[in-house]
């Protein structure tokens, strides 16, 4: 092992040790612990920023977009509780980082990035990384992925306004989206729960995402 590879190594490890586990940040699932020790985030930003990939902070990767902190990724997976036979919706794939973390909990991923070289460039990343379970399309996550519905869970990665209903009409029963909603200054991240076909959420905290935008707009 080179040494800058295990010097990302061993800074992954501290990523978790201090900005994920500690008390007041509290993430406790042992799978998606792991996961984001294994996962090479480092590999999902550009070069000028790649000495910043397991600090405390979102970075840019490009088209006005970001690839989201390291405790906000742990904290969204851990809220829908991913299972091995999971099918999961990402909407906003950006980097593909948290798509490859998703790929290590559920059987497939679904993702869905309206920018086209942002679409591009993750499919090729997590193709050399050789994750084969993260399906990318190109398209308006507004509308979701309608032909491979229902979802055991979603995750929304840029937030809209409001919850678009075509997202929990894909969700299963018993399922959970976890997703920020609000305006640029203002914004909630919440968990969405379908249960007996009616949907309850709860506030989990206030986040800064980027706008998700439709091609309608």
């Amino acid at each position: 092992m080179g040494s800058r590879t295990q010097g990302f190594k061993l800074a992954r490890n501290r990523m978790v040790d201090e900005q994920i586990c500690p008390p007041m940040r509290g993430i406790r699932n042992p799978d998606v612990l792991e996961v984001m020790r294994q996962v090479p985030r480092h590999e999902f930003v550009p070069e000028n920023v790649r000495h910043e990939s397991y600090n405390d902070t979102a970075l840019p990767i490009g088209c006005g977009q970001t690839i989201s902190q390291p405790f906000i990724v742990a904290l969204m997976t851990e809220q829908i509780l991913c299972g091995q036979d999971h099918r999961v919706l990402e909407i906003g794939t950006g980097s593909g980082y948290q798509a490859a973390i998703l790929s290590f909990l559920a059987k497939n991923v679904y993702s869905i990035e309206i920018v086209d070289e942002l679409a591009a460039k993750a499919s090729n990343c997590l193709k050399q990384l050789g994750i084969f379970n993260v399906h990318i399309k190109n398209g308006d996550g507004f509308a979701g992925w309608p032909e491979e519905s229902p979802f055991d869970s979603i995750i929304v990665t840029c937030a809209p306004e409001d919850l678009p209903l075509a997202l929990v009409n894909q969700l299963k029963e018993g399922g959970r989206v976890i997703i920020p909603v609000g305006s640029r200054e203002h914004q909630q991240l919440y968990l969405i729960e379908k249960k007996n076909g009616q949907v309850r959420q709860k506030a989990v905290l206030p986040v800064r995402f980027v706008p998700m935008v439709s091609r309608r707009q």
